[in-house]
């Protein structure tokens, strides 16, 4: 069923910021769809896009197998934005003249604004902007001409205003580029004509619709971690079909201190969600007995759950549809254009994938949001902000934050001292203001006086980090003082650790997680 939104196109020629520029799109209310830099007009066509966005890019226009986009693009009468690549690429394929650049610009420049009634009005007549490209349109294409300008590109900024077709030399989705959502909401509500009307209430609605229309009388489960995402998919999939859904915990062993009577009290009490408890705690914790290799007890939990998953959906009778709370950036990332050969860094946290074997058709509510938009669709539901604002957790749990041997006696002791760390935090304020944060318990002990006695027992690591999208990410400066509290509690309340240590390292070069 195609939903009634507004879409502007944005295609990938392997910039990191494509993502972004999605996100920047729908910060306008206007509905955004990343798809492959070589896909043709008339695909666009059947898509109905407004609007089209080329973006930036690593390549030269000149490199030898460098992304192209169908020319056909161009003569379709929509609307066009090209960024950077996506710039000197229209040029190109226009008439225009493209060439390496004598000083490459990257960082800071100020934009000469030429045009103030182009897509640039509404800004100064200098405007610092952001740069990174080595190449540069050098002559522009018939019927072009410039509308802003820097010291080192005399075209920074471009268009044909009757074709409806505009160049940036810059980056407009940056947040070093100031007033670059005024330039993209110029494009998407002015040139475009988008009317704004993507919304977490409009997107409620028609995605309510959709799933009725498409699950009709049949029945559908879920497999409930308590998470923001799958929080929010059961709370979308109870209001449009009620009791036809069934939502699947599987108590692993490895969970966060009263994680299942949480979500046993918010989903299936105050919800009245449908809610099967799966209790396979003794077969996790047997499978990963004398475990210590990361990649390993995450094969070993993956294996379990889905074996858990498998009893669990026997219990409850059959049913024709799985629900998953997949994410657009995990639909980006599975067909980007720049997928190949890459180094595997670690299996991925989510390890709750199920064989399509187990035979259920898909179901996945979430796939055209970004996570901030699943947060603003969860307060929509009426979710507490302590579900739509909580950290991420890993699928293999505890597990992977026991950098040893999983046993029940260490899982306990991080269990306890995690839960001490998060509770100082979110007295003293912090916990909104750091993306994640989390114990570790480390595979060493060191020697500790407590009272008149000498105690040698084992160490917990702090981790707590911010960031916007978790590709990258700094270690949190939380003050002094309340790393004292957090330090203090762990040390005096939990039996069996007496040393605490603070992780300082950022991604990269470090991984959020440690194992």
């Amino acid at each position: 069923m195609t939903k009634p939104f507004e879409t502007v196109a944005v295609l990938d020629f392997g910039s990191q910021y494509s993502q972004l520029i999605a996100r920047r799109v729908r910060e306008h209310n206007v509905h955004s769809e990343i798809v492959r830099h070589d896909i043709t007009a008339a695909e666009l066509k059947t898509k109905g896009v407004r609007g089209i966005i080329l973006s930036g890019g690593p390549a030269s226009v000149y490199d030898e197998g460098a992304p192209r986009c169908d020319a056909e693009i161009f003569a379709m009468g929509l609307p066009v934005l090209g960024i950077c690549y996506g710039m000197q690429l229209m040029a190109l394929e226009l008439g225009g003249t493209v060439e390496r650049s004598d000083h490459r610009e990257y960082g800071r420049a100020e934009l000469s604004v030429l045009d103030e009634g182009s897509i640039l009005a509404g800004l100064d007549a200098t405007e610092p902007v952001w740069m990174s490209h080595g190449d540069r349109a050098t002559k522009l294409p018939r019927g072009f001409r410039a509308i802003g300008k820097t010291s080192n590109a005399p075209y920074a900024a471009a268009s044909d205003a009757s074709q409806k077709l505009f160049g940036l030399q810059f980056h407009p989705e940056v947040v070093h580029t100031p007033h670059g959502n005024t330039i993209l909401r110029n494009f998407l509500l002015n040139v475009c004509g988008c009317a704004g009307d993507w919304t977490m209430g409009s997107f409620l609605d028609a995605e309510k619709a959709a799933i009725r229309d498409r699950v009709g009388a049949e029945k559908v489960v879920l497999g409930l971690s308590g998470g923001v995402d799958s929080s929010v998919a059961a709370m979308l999939l109870h209001e449009a079909i009620g009791d036809q859904l069934t939502c699947i915990f599987v108590d692993n062993g490895l969970l966060r201190k009263d994680e299942r009577a949480q979500v046993q009290e918010r989903f299936a009490k105050h919800f009245g969600i449908r809610l099967h408890v799966e209790d396979a705690r003794a077969a996790f914790l047997g499978g990963l007995a004398g475990v210590t290799d990361p990649e390993a007890k995450r094969r070993i939990i993956g294996e379990q759950f889905i074996r858990a998953f498998e009893r669990a959906t026997k219990q409850i009778g059959p049913a024709k549809y799985l629900a998953q709370g997949t994410l657009y950036p995990d639909v980006i990332e599975s067909r980007s254009p720049r997928g190949g050969p890459s180094a595997t860094i670690k299996t991925h946290h989510n390890v709750g994938g199920l064989p399509a074997d187990l035979g259920f058709e898909l179901i996945e509510p979430l796939r055209d949001l970004f996570k901030d938009e699943v947060r603003k669709l969860g307060h929509e539901l009426g979710l507490p902000d302590e579900i739509v604002w909580r950290h991420p957790f890993p699928g293999p749990g505890l597990a992977v934050r026991i950098i040893d041997e999983v046993t029940e006696e260490r899982l306990e002791l991080l269990r306890e001292a995690d839960w001490r760390f998060l509770d100082e935090l979110t007295k003293a304020g912090w916990y909104r203001k750091v993306a994640q944060a989390f114990v570790v318990l480390l595979p060493v002990k060191s020697v500790g006086v407590m009272g008149d006695g000498r105690t040698y027992e084992n160490v917990a690591a702090v981790r707590a980090v911010t960031t916007t999208d978790f590709m990258t990410a700094d270690w949190a400066q939380l003050p002094y003082d309340l790393l004292a509290r957090i330090s203090n509690r762990i040390i005096n309340e939990v039996r069996g650790i007496n040393r605490v240590v603070y992780d300082i390292s950022s991604k990269p070069p470090s991984t959020i997680e440690w194992e």
